[in-house]
């Protein structure tokens, strides 16, 4: 029950109350006085009635105010929501054309790469094509590195009084040579990649690095390593693809540590690279130590020679010296010397009354003659 009808229902039970009450006083006192009692409970009734009316009235006002504050807290929220979910649902779509985007060019990628593969695969199947491949791997490790053929390399030089020729041969000071392979076994491999069960895998994988470990043993065969042709103690195998490289050494690292015993050092490209810089600056310095040597010859023979000319010069200076000597000798006791004769000669010259006798300045009359 509401508020209201509770005060209703109290209204009316008071008011049975009253008119009980009213007819046992009227019983009692008669019927005057029972009215008046009356028109009092009914007064007291329409009074208390009033007052809870107004309480009722303030109450469902302040109830109005709060459920119309609470519906405008909430209508302001699911705005708030309804906006959040507009900018989501548009977020959505860009999001998903971005997505659908980048995987139509991923998949562009993957077929093209997938071609490229392939097209590498059939590229890779002769031997020739490999060795090809491998050079031109080799070339671009170079070219980048900063060598320049018939510069800083040979290329396919037969070995003189051999008949082994290496893919690359690099001079070293002091006449020395260095000289790497290129060709590596790479059908095993290749069939491994290839393979689609385990047992196929394994078996490619084994094979694979039994061919390596025979390449280590045919390099060392041939003159690559030749004191008598002024060779380095070392030649380097070429593996074109650093996941080949990674391959043997995650696969069987011991063949690494077996070619380095045998005086061959595996190099792919970023490794042949660093080789590269290590000659390249050997080359430089023994480039600069020649350099050096050339210019103390230089000094050596300019001091001879300005020792030859300092001696030279004290000579002179000692010429120059006695010939002032001279100078001074002239200009001072000599001069004195021719002077005193003269001297008297002119004494002699006023005390007769001579005069002075002219003396033609032919000097200015030929300068005349060739002014008119």
């Amino acid at each position: 029950m509401t508020n209201a009808t509770m005060i209703l229902l109290s209204l009316v039970v008071g008011l049975i109350l009253g008119l009980g009450v009213a007819f046992v006083l009227r019983l009692i006192q008669g019927k005057a006085d029972i009215d008046a009692v009356i028109d009092n409970v009914l007064k007291l009734a329409k009074d208390k009635l009033e007052s809870e009316r107004q309480i009722n009235v303030h109450e469902l006002d302040a109830k109005k105010g709060l459920i119309d504050q609470q519906l405008q807290s909430m209508t302001g929220e699911l705005e708030k929501v309804s906006k959040l979910m507009r900018d989501l649902e548009r977020d959505r779509v860009e999001k998903f054309g971005q997505l659908a985007n980048q995987l139509q060019a991923t998949n562009a990628q993957t077929a093209a790469l997938m071609q490229t593969t392939s097209t590498l695969r059939e590229a890779l199947a002769s031997t020739k094509a490999r060795g090809q491949w491998g050079e031109r791997m080799a070339e671009d490790v170079l070219r980048l590195a900063g060598f320049i053929e018939n510069v800083n390399y040979l290329k396919q030089k037969v070995i003189e009084g051999a008949g082994s020729r290496p893919d690359y041969t690099f001079p070293l000071p002091k006449g020395l040579k260095l000289h790497m392979d290129v060709k590596f076994p790479l059908d095993n491999y290749m069939r491994f990649l290839e393979a689609v069960s385990d047992a196929e895998r394994a078996k490619h994988k084994n094979d694979f690095l039994r061919d390596v470990r025979a390449r280590i043993k045919e390099v060392t065969s041939r003159e690559y390593i030749d004191p008598d042709q002024h060779t380095v103690d070392y030649v380097l195998l070429f593996i074109p693809n650093e996941q080949i490289y990674a391959f043997i050494h995650e696969q069987d690292s011991s063949i690494l540590d077996e070619g380095i015993r045998n005086k061959v050092v595996f190099c792919s490209p970023i490794t042949l690279f660093a080789v590269l810089a290590v000659v390249r600056q050997a080359i430089d310095n023994f480039s600069l130590q020649q350099a050096s040597n050339e210019i103390l010859s230089l000094l050596g023979a300019f001091k001879k020679q300005w020792d030859e000319f300092v001696k030279k010069l004290d000579v002179l200076g000692k010429r120059i010296s006695d010939a002032m000597d001279e100078y001074d000798s002239l200009k001072t006791t000599r001069r004195r010397q021719l002077e005193k004769p003269l001297n008297k000669i002119e004494d002699i010259r006023k005390q007769r009354g001579l005069p002075v006798a002219p003396v033609e300045d032919k000097s200015m009359s030929t300068l005349g003659e060739d002014e008119v």
